[in-house]
């Protein structure tokens, strides 16, 4: 398939053979699972699904890839192409009946974070996710408190999903190679969250602010909605930054937020 990648898309084709096996291992797709690749590309990883699960639909944004990609898997299965933008893409309206959505795809690192987000907001009728990412946002996924990575994509993913850091892909496994190392990864969301929040969009917020401006403290990030005697109430020092807390710590912040 002769495409010209596009920088204006992100688009990074994988190409690595070894590569696509430890993908496609990891994921253990099956027949009769609802999966969804998101960008599809050339069909690397497509084609091989297809072939293991019979039926696959892909959003892709680039409407010069979905006839070369819908040629090459007329043999092998039933490809569903949406031709739209990820970011603007009602995801549970795509799922088959009921049954929840398996998500997959090289996300574009120009949209990563955004649509990771965008994702969360309909993790209730998603099974489970599996990405190639730039390596640093991966690292700022899974980050614990008081690491360099930790901040709100550690702590709003990690209330939503478990985060399992798969492994690493080096540039030579995309054309045009990306100037970054990539890395692959597994989210796996919640039925119940490890924490209890009485008001998600508040949770949010708190967690937003908190980290808005890294290098100011606690007593200055939210002196909008907590002060310092809140704070020092639920025994958390006013004078300390965000990322010194735990997802249990933002919980009982909001929590806080919430009863005033």
């Amino acid at each position: 398939m002769s495409h010209i990648p596009r920088k204006r898309f992100g688009q990074n084709f994988l190409h690595d053979a070894n590569v696509i096996r430890k993908i496609l291992a990891a994921i253990a797709p099956q027949p009769g699972q609802d999966l969804l690749e998101i960008g599809p590309g050339q069909g690397a990883i497509t084609l091989p699904l297809l072939e293991r699960c019979h039926r696959l639909q892909a959003v892709e944004l680039d409407r010069d890839l979905l006839a070369p990609l819908a040629q090459a898997a007329a043999p092998v299965g039933e490809l569903v192409l949406h031709n739209r933008d990820a970011l603007r893409t009602d995801f549970c309206a795509l799922r088959s009946g009921e049954q929840r959505l398996r998500v997959i795809g090289n996300l574009p690192y120009n949209i990563s974070t955004p649509l990771l987000f965008h994702l969360l907001d309909q993790a209730d009728c998603i099974e489970d996710m599996h990405f190639m990412l730039q390596k640093e946002v991966v690292e700022r996924m899974a980050a614990a408190p008081g690491t360099e990575h930790y901040g709100r994509l550690s702590v709003m993913l990690q209330y939503r999903c478990a985060v399992t850091p798969l492994f690493n892909i080096g540039p030579g496994a995309f054309r045009p190679p990306p100037k970054v190392e990539s890395a692959f990864v597994r989210l796996l969301p919640y039925r119940t969250p490890p924490v209890a929040v009485r008001d998600v969009a508040l949770f949010a917020r708190v967690v937003q602010l908190a980290f808005g401006q890294r290098r100011k403290t606690l007593r200055n990030t939210l002196k909008g909605i907590l002060d310092a005697t809140d704070l020092a109430a639920l025994g958390i020092d006013p004078q300390i930054r965000a990322e010194q807390l735990a997802l249990a710590d933002f919980a009982r912040l909001a929590d806080r937020a919430a009863e005033k």
